[in-house]
């Protein structure tokens, strides 16, 4: 495969993840009202998928490292695009509640992969960058996906959304079978043993660089989903907003994202690592900061919520590169694990914070403000504490 090729795939493996959730999002209150669902149920179409997403890859990670990732990504892409077409014909919220925990039990397979085969391919030093083109992918299927679904909502329907996905997955599937090489070159015949398992676990969890490069992209993607989980009732319900209006401020935050991933190519050849990440933790904290001081002020407004979370992802297109691809970095010969367990990380603080946002949404921003602000105060911690300690 030649690199072109590879930061193509890497881009439509870890796009998947950004279709699936930015995609239905401007669908979700047509959701609610279609299925009479309550608006806490209707969150865990999105936090479910989460959970099980970051669960699977404990189980994908091992499955990887012993078979290749070759296999695995076809049977996650298989059950990925079966769990859409179920979805599109759900008829009450707990069905589709089930489908979407599926879903992201396949989804995790496709994501972790694409993670690990970046440490198949690279060194610990180019792969941020290989990262960080493969990311800005995902950054322009971030910015198409919440337009186009506010726009097939609105025209189509929410099922037609659901229906998206389907033909997605099926797309992916075929260019996995008929273009992708195997990348493990060394598979572990021990790596799904019971015992070598927990010791590699260990040593993993254990280590100073896995510790900082996984909080990192783990507290910027606890932002980033606050955003997503209540950003459409925020602008839909509370601001105001069209559903192509609100596919319009999810293609805004997508651009930004893009923006940050070029950043942190152009910053890591300048300025090396150490000073990209603590770059990118001031822009995390200084939006975050701007949108919970504005909402505290009594300022509630499409500029105040948009243009400072706009700075914060900027911070999140450094942090996810970096992140991403340092926490699996030190692990050549157990990078699928090292990935699962990034990846179970980052889904269960978004299960965790899923929970909160139900309990505690209501028809204000305050919710979405204080989340995003709290998550940039963690980011910038890890940016500017973490991490320099981790490198010396």
């Amino acid at each position: 495969m030649n690199p072109a090729f590879v930061v193509l795939f890497l881009s439509l493996l870890l796009g998947l993840q950004p279709a699936t959730t930015d995609l239905y999002l401007p669908a979700l209150p047509a959701m609610t009202e279609a299925l009479a669902a309550q608006v806490s149920h209707v969150q865990l179409t999105l936090s479910a998928l989460l959970l099980a997403f970051g669960v699977s890859q404990l189980v994908w990670g091992p499955l990887s490292d012993r078979y290749g990732r070759r296999p695995v990504l076809i049977a996650g892409l298989g059950a990925y695009t079966l769990a859409s077409f179920g979805s599109v014909l759900a008829g009450s919220i707990e069905v589709l509640i089930a489908w979407r925990i599926v879903q992201g039990a396949a989804m995790g397979a496709v994501v972790m992969c694409g993670r690990a085969l970046v440490r198949d391919l690279y060194s610990p030093e180019i792969g941020p960058r290989v990262m960080s083109k493969g990311l800005s992918g995902v950054g322009v299927i971030a910015c198409l996906s919440a337009p186009l679904g506010g726009l097939i909502t609105q025209f189509l329907g929410w099922r037609i959304t659901l229906l998206t996905l389907a033909l997605v997955g099926s797309a992916t599937l075929w260019l996995t079978v008929v273009h992708f090489t195997e990348t493990l070159r060394a598979p572990n015949a021990r790596a799904t043993r019971p015992g070598v398992l927990l010791e590699t676990w260990m040593t993993i969890v254990v280590h100073p660089g896995f510790q900082a490069f996984a909080l990192l992209s783990t507290f910027s993607y606890a932002g980033l989903f606050t955003f997503l989980a209540s950003s459409s009732f925020v602008f839909i319900d509370v601001l105001g907003f069209s559903r192509p209006a609100y596919g319009l401020v999810m293609l805004a935050s997508s651009l930004a994202y893009l923006m940050g991933t070029v950043i942190c190519r152009r910053l890591l050849v300048r300025v090396g690592l150490r000073t990209t990440v603590a770059i990118g933790g001031a822009l995390s904290l200084i939006g975050g900061t701007l949108i919970g001081t504005l909402a505290a002020m009594g300022v509630a407004s499409p500029v105040s919520v948009l243009l400072p979370f706009l700075i914060f992802m900027l911070g999140h297109g450094v942090h996810q590169p970096c992140g991403q691809s340092g926490a699996v970095g030190p692990f050549p010969q157990a990078a699928g694990a090292a990935s699962a367990l990034n990846g179970f990380m980052i889904a269960l603080l978004a299960f965790a914070m899923g929970i909160w946002l139900g309990r505690y949404m209501d028809s204000s921003v305050f919710a979405l403000a204080y989340g995003v602000w709290f998550w940039s105060a963690a980011v910038a911690f890890t940016a500017w504490i973490l991490v320099p300690r981790a490198s010396r």
